[in-house]
């Protein structure tokens, strides 16, 4: 193999043209998977708050909130993909900034919960329903999270690869929790409770600068000027990631 055809083979692959039809039908996909998510995550935060505030637990609270956040992210989608936005780059950017600032907003809350639990040594009690929560989310976060940022990828919609990356990231979360929920219950190990906190804060914070960076791609698609999102940052042209 010569080197120019083994340096074709790593370079990114640019998303496949999308034309008009095709762009609307799954625009429409992308928002009606937000309206699922946006009732699912109005269900998970408010039995993860109550949860969170009945044992005490950082963890499960900031659970909640991130559950709170994702589901106006989903908002966010909708509103994206409703009339004549849906064909709007400057929609596309506002979309995407907005996802971000919420994970901004989530991260300081949650941080400075995690380090007063653990300087107060505050010891949350078990939660059977915090656990079992957890296990819903682990199960069925990554079906919306995995469609979503496909679509986005083929819509070249940072702001939907977004929202679909805060279905994993909570996902990733719940996993987390998990864990440090049943371990409190059966070894009493009260400290991972706070610890599990500081990384949902910390993951939060990378998805959030991520977000705003733009980190996506642009494909060939019916949304006029879409070189000129990709020039202002909302995405990446021919693989190349855009940084402010």
């Amino acid at each position: 193999m010569s080197a120019s055809n083994a340096e074709l083979l790593t370079l990114p692959r640019r998303p496949a043209a999308v034309d008009r039809s095709e762009f609307e039908r799954l625009a429409k996909r992308a928002r009606l998977l937000s309206w699922i998510s946006l009732v699912w995550m109005g269900a998970e935060g408010t039995v993860a708050i109550v949860a969170g505030i009945m044992a005490g637990s950082v963890a499960l609270i900031g659970f909640g909130l991130d559950s709170a956040i994702e589901g106006f992210a989903s908002v966010v989608i909708v509103w994206r993909f409703t009339g004549a936005r849906m064909w709007s780059p400057a929609a596309e950017t506002r979309a995407q900034r907005l996802v971000a600032i919420q994970f901004f907003l989530l991260a300081p809350y949650v941080a400075f919960e995690a380090i007063g639990a653990l300087a107060g040594g505050e010891r949350p009690d078990a939660s059977l329903l915090g656990i079992g929560l957890a296990v819903t989310s682990v199960v069925g976060m990554p079906l919306l999270g995995i469609a979503k940022r496909n679509i986005g990828e083929r819509l070249g919609s940072v702001a939907t690869k977004g929202e679909g990356m805060q279905n994993l990231l909570c996902a990733y979360l719940a996993g987390a929790l998990l864990v440090g929920l049943s371990a409190n219950a059966l070894f009493g190990l009260w400290w991972l409770d706070p610890i599990v906190a500081l990384g949902i804060a910390a993951v939060a914070l990378h998805e959030g600068r991520a977000a705003w960076r733009g980190e996506g791609c642009c494909v060939e698609s019916p949304i006029p000027a879409g070189a000129a999102a990709c020039a202002s940052g909302a995405g990446c042209c021919e693989g190349q990631d855009q940084r402010s």
